[in-house]
């Protein structure tokens, strides 16, 4: 994927400012993409868009391929008639600064759920067909997301593994009597989706008008958990009595973890697949670029090779690698898409394969600033070692601020940073590293928003490991000051990435 030199920021939506809780498609996000334009920035990275479930992680979706209704504006739906203001009269007083997922659930869906007997109630024929239009355009994911979420609300939220196992194992018999009985749920998750995907549709295109590209998060798993494993069982490892994941996901012990990673996630059945003409596969990159302009691919190098673990296993000590038919796959998905806007993910330890596999089809990697100081001259994230065809960040979602980052490193790999610097500005550490990316050979270059307002530790989108307290930070709104959006588009401009 080739494109002129370009810039921009990271900022999931649900870090938005807004009152009712947590990020939305409302007038937050077009300010956000004015400062961007302001800005001279040409890229808006987002994470997933999925529906999340518990932990709020953007990486656990309930569907690879729906959005999550926690972002509609309900402001919007009350401009379009189908909530009013009254309805917003209680509303409890959220935390300004981060994200209550429980509190935001319990005052957004029964408001959204609202919405829902307006529209069925009131909507006009020119709604209704617009509706019906979306509903058949999107069948290909939306049946199987609908019925799933109804499923689960039927068994108060239980995995679907453990429902009744004839509608778990997706008996003819009771898939017919639990869509009938659920009709209504169905239509209410049917609508949910509609009303995410327009709203999320004119975010972008208004974004497209200045110039600025989105570029989405594709998790290569999806979870256990999904609309996308009940759907499709045939095409992952599950153990046939009990549908827990047969092969787990997760990578091998390392440098930073001495048991691995096991994420839990169900391991594909790759042969299974490629026998399907890799199908699925398809229909979910043209799902996510309904929805994104080009799009980073997490965990690449599971394309090439992936680690397995048994089913039982605690730890992701005894897994093996298994070979994984990457080149097929990319090769179909062109025959059937054509070129993929594609950011491979190709951090830590990783092998010359997985590299001709992203070279084949010019994918371009990423470089992470934070890395870069912790060795020699020899380290592959250091400017100086960059290809052209590459994403540098200063940090991803997954690292701690610039501010935090630098504020907590050890002496040594402080001099490291000041000596390769020469020396730190009076505009600060995060400043001093955008500089630097911008100024690498890289031909894209992606801060998030914190390093632009110059936050500490406290504004931290996501700790790996830790397992509460993530994905809740958000911006105020009068922290998007003119001078930071001179300062950014200056530099931009300086180093030949401004649009």
């Amino acid at each position: 994927m080739q494109s002129p030199r370009a810039s921009g920021l990271l900022l999931h939506p649900t870090s938005l400012p807004g009152r009712f809780g947590v990020g939305d498609l409302g007038t937050a996000a077009y300010e956000f993409v004015n400062f961007l334009d302001e800005s001279k920035q040409q890229i808006w990275q987002i994470l997933p868009l999925g529906p999340t479930g518990h932990g709020n992680s953007p990486y656990m979706s309930y569907s690879s391929m729906a959005g999550n209704p926690l972002l509609i504006s309900l402001e919007r739906l009350r401009d379009d008639g189908f909530l009013a203001e009254e309805d917003f009269a209680n509303l409890p007083e959220f935390p300004a600064e981060r994200v209550d997922y429980d509190l935001v659930a319990q005052v957004k869906l029964p408001l959204l759920w609202k919405a829902v007997d307006n529209f069925k109630a009131n909507a006009t024929p020119e709604q209704r067909q617009e509706f019906e239009s979306f509903c058949t355009s999107k069948a290909f994911w939306l049946d199987d997301y609908a019925f799933f979420m109804a499923l689960k609300d039927a068994n108060n939220g239980a995995s679907w593994h453990q429902w009744d196992a004839a509608i778990a194992r997706r008996e003819p018999e009771a898939m017919e009597h639990w869509r009938s009985q659920l009709a209504e749920s169905i239509f209410g998750h049917k609508f949910l989706q509609f009303e995410f995907v327009r709203q999320w549709t004119a975010v972008k295109q208004y974004a497209n008008e200045k110039g600025i590209r989105i570029l989405g998060d594709m998790p290569i798993y999806v979870a256990h958990d999904s609309a996308d494993v009940w759907a499709f069982p045939q095409i992952f490892h599950l153990d046939p009595e009990t549908f827990e994941p047969a092969l787990m996901a997760g990578v091998p012990p390392d440098y930073f973890s001495e048991t691995g990673q096991l994420w839990g996630n169900p391991i594909y059945k790759w042969d299974e697949m490629e026998r399907w003409g890799f199908k699925w596969w398809i229909q979910r990159f043209q799902a996510m670029l309904d929805f994104v302009d080009m799009t980073r691919v997490d965990h690449f190098r599971g394309f090439r090779a992936y680690w397995a673990v048994p089913q039982g296993e605690t730890t992701a000590i005894n897994g093996e690698w298994v070979q994984a038919p990457g080149e097929e796959l990319f090769e179909t998905i062109k025959q059937e898409l054509g070129t993929l806007p594609v950011v491979a993910e190709d951090l830590g330890l990783i092998t010359p394969d997985v590299l001709e596999l992203r070279d084949k089809f010019q994918f371009p990697g990423m470089k992470v600033l934070h890395f870069a100081f912790g060795s020699g001259s020899d380290n592959p994230y250091l400017p100086f070692q960059y290809e052209h065809n590459c994403l540098v960040y200063t940090g991803t979602h997954d690292n701690d601020t610039t501010v935090g980052w630098f504020n907590n490193l050890q002496d040594w790999e402080r001099e490291n940073v000041v000596r390769y610097l020469g020396c730190t500005s009076q505009d600060g550490i995060h400043w001093d590293l955008i500089r630097l990316a911008l100024g690498t050979v890289a031909v894209m270059a992606v801060f998030p928003l914190q390093d632009i307002l110059g936050l500490g530790s406290e504004a931290r989108m996501n700790a790996p490991g830790k397992a509460t307290d993530n994905w809740q930070w958000r911006y105020q709104p009068d922290m998007l000051k003119p001078e930071w959006s001179d300062r950014l588009r200056s530099l931009t401009e300086l180093y030949g990435r401004a649009s």
